[in-house]
């Protein structure tokens, strides 16, 4: 290795270089080095790379392949490169139709998927709610830190929750304002449906609030869903079903209780709102399911850094690698082949792989490159990593999560999700400055996206974490193409259409890769292991990892 490492640097000063060797390397990091893999991967061949699949086994195929001839290691201790994620898949059929009964008589008959998205919990092959009442809870958030509690004193067990997605945004001294929490996301309300012993939970989706439109809602929840085996998901409750409803729907619903949907929303934003009983309305739904147990795999690589005492600390750089896969056929299009999702995201982590390989004698850290699967079924591969690691937590300094990248050209700008929380924000910013880039935080923080990737799963272990986005400023573009990529992102999110099209343009993700191919070089090779912010929320998780491995 060492060899090789010195034939690079004589190579170099014969060609008359004055370029550090990490420069060197990061030239290497081109448009066509990262077009080759997301052709590959978003090609008709992986079949949209779902969960379970032959996709997914051909996606982790050449992803093992790629570390090989790269010359990385496997990432687990055996020195392997796959990780099985145990997981048990769900597929709801869809003959199933909420009927809504008034005073015992049928008043909506609401269809699956066009109006309504619903599946069993605990697994159950068969669920059958009759003439169950319900009853509207607003957010339905119970936060004794913010004195808030939307369930007051109201007994709710084996009623149907009607939930307003998101959390109180109205007050920028509740709930951090505009900035979406966990308790915004769709995973603690059916976490509270099931604490309170509701029989089941239904959100209300809105376009504004979920930051995506109801396809993404009725395309994702449409597929088979998966849980890992050992997850609480799976564990005995009275909820028997999950679910969505369109707006238009709820409006109905609320009317027929003699309510407005619109003026009960806005009351939700409130700590002295009370629950309202929808008087008069029961809901009858039957639903069956059937399942199987398959695994999902996590892909490992892992450099070994060069000092005897920094090597067992690590850098993790992520991205998932599975998508959609096949789904409804719009205009006899089936496959999903996630081309910015998450394709472009592999690709630059492989980049990544390939060249800090380059540099491995200057490495004073070791880097795990980590390609999670079953990402768009909940975050699971990355879940499951982050409680089943191969690196203890105590021991990772940073983590670096790539899910999407600017195709569409150079900008003098890039978006940081969780700008400011850690010291991982802190380098990727001072490199940005000696580039000229300027880094700016999330400018949609009610969306939730800190906790939509797979950087909050090894957040929640303690990690410091970042989620870079595209920039918005486009170098040498017209006023109205930030708006144009807005929309073309917007449309395409998790559609057939998320595929390689005309306006892609890879100089900005060629400028984004290497800018952070010299942040993780820093962190790699810093002083200290990252840090949280005080005061963050993820901060006491870590000063508990670092107590279980002897660290400060």
């Amino acid at each position: 290795m060492m060899k090789r490492f010195l034939l690079f640097l004589l190579g170099a000063t014969l060609a008359g270089c004055m370029q550090s060797p990490i420069e060197e390397v990061s030239e290497g990091i081109t448009e066509e080095q990262l077009l080759e893999p997301i052709e590959k991967l978003s090609s008709d061949e992986f079949q949209g790379r779902s969960t379970g699949t032959v996709g997914e086994e051909k996606t982790v195929t050449y992803l093992v392949n790629q570390l090989k001839e790269y010359g990385i290691k496997g990432g687990m201790p055996d020195g392997s490169y796959i990780q099985d994620v145990p997981l048990i898949g769900q597929t709801t059929l869809e003959e199933a139709t909420i009927t809504i009964q008034k005073d015992g008589e049928e008043i909506h008959a609401f269809d699956y998927y066009t109006d309504f998205m619903a599946w069993p919990s605990n697994l159950e092959e068969e669920v059958s709610i009759d003439e169950a009442e319900l009853v509207y809870v607003g957010y339905g958030i119970q936060a004794p830190e913010e004195n808030w509690d939307d369930f007051k004193d109201t007994d709710v067990e084996g009623k149907i929750l009607v939930v307003k997605n998101n959390d109180p945004s109205s007050d920028p001294d509740l709930f951090k304002g505009d900035t979406r929490l966990y308790y915004g996301r769709y995973g603690y309300k059916f976490e509270k449906a099931r604490e309170m012993g509701a029989a089941g939970v239904l959100i209300i989706h809105t376009s504004p609030s979920a930051g995506y439109g109801w396809n993404v809602v009725a395309n994702g929840w449409n597929r088979e869903q998966f849980y890992l085996r050992d997850s609480e998901a799976v564990e005995s409750s009275p909820t028997k079903f999950n679910g969505w409803l369109t707006k238009e729907v709820s409006t109905a619903l609320f009317e027929s209780a003699g309510l407005d949907l619109e003026e009960q929303l806005t009351a939700a934003e409130s700590r002295s709102f009370e629950p309202v009983l929808l008087d008069g309305l029961s809901l009858s739904l039957d639903l069956r399911a059937t399942y199987r147990q398959k695994d999902a795999q996590n892909v490992l690589g892992v450099i070994e850094g060069s000092d005897s005492k920094l090597k067992d600390e690590y850098a993790v750089f992520t991205a998932h690698h599975d998508h959609l896969g096949i789904t409804k056929p719009i205009q006899q299009d089936s496959i999903n082949n996630g081309a910015l999702d998450n394709a472009a995201g592999v690709s630059a982590v492989l980049n990544l792989a390939r060249g800090y390989e380059k540099l491995q004698p200057q490495l004073k850290r070791s880097v795990l490159f980590l390609f999670v699967g079953a990402e768009e079924v909940g975050l699971l591969g990355s879940t499951y990593w982050a409680t089943h690691p191969t690196v203890h937590p105590g021991k990772v300094s940073g983590n670096i999560n790539l899910d999407g990248m600017n195709v569409y050209g150079e900008t003098k700008d890039i978006v940081l999700v969780g700008y400011g929380r850690n010291s991982v924000s802190d380098v990727i910013e001072e490199v940005a400055a000696e580039q000229g880039v300027e880094v700016k935080p999330d400018p949609h923080p009610d969306r939730g996206y800190f906790y939509r990737s797979d950087h909050f799963a090894l957040a929640k272990q303690g990690i410091p974490a970042v989620f870079p986005n595209s920039g918005t400023e486009f170098i040498n573009r017209s006023e109205e193409y930030s708006a144009t990529v807005d929309s073309l992102q917007n449309a395409n999110y998790h559609t057939v259409n998320d595929e390689i099209n005309d306006y892609w343009d890879l100089r900005g993700m060629v400028q984004d890769v290497r800018l952070f191919f010299e942040a993780g070089y820093r962190i790699l090779n810093a002083e200290s292991m990252q840090t949280w912010r005080q005061g963050d929320e993820f901060k006491q998780k870590r000063l508990e990892m670092l107590e279980e491995v002897g660290g400060q």
